[in-house]
């Protein structure tokens, strides 16, 4: 069993920053791939990118060049780096993790969850 723990989010203007985490339990972090996706109100759980164990990342085309994925598995710490924020970008946070260590963007490949953390940003 793998528990999530996302932290970081918070309010924040347009074009601002922010950093979020995912502190995960165990000792096989670094076998699993990891995924960040995102959910806003009324609307489905989106994939935002993800880290598979040989490091491969993989990024959702609305977040490219502005959200940067890392982890650090001395830590079991899973990052998203957000930059250049815009108010779509406001949603439940969420990081997931891959038991196979492989994983598509798909929500039904990944089999651990956090409970999520809030991004919102205003225009």
């Amino acid at each position: 069993q793998v528990q999530l723990v996302e932290s970081g989010g918070g309010l924040v203007q347009a074009g601002g920053s922010l950093r979020l985490s995912c502190a995960a339990s165990g000792r096989t972090f670094s076998t699993y791939a990891m995924g960040w996706f995102r959910q806003a109100p009324g609307k489905e759980r989106d994939f935002v990118g993800k880290i598979v164990w040989s490091g491969a990342i993989t990024y959702a085309e609305s977040v490219k060049g502005r959200f940067t994925i890392s982890r650090d598995n001395a830590k079991n710490t899973l990052y998203l780096q957000m930059i250049s924020l815009k108010p779509e970008d406001t949603a439940v946070y969420y990081c997931a993790a891959a038991k196979t260590g492989w994983a598509t963007s798909a929500v039904y490949d990944y089999d651990y969850w956090g409970q999520g953390t809030q991004v919102t940003v205003s225009s």
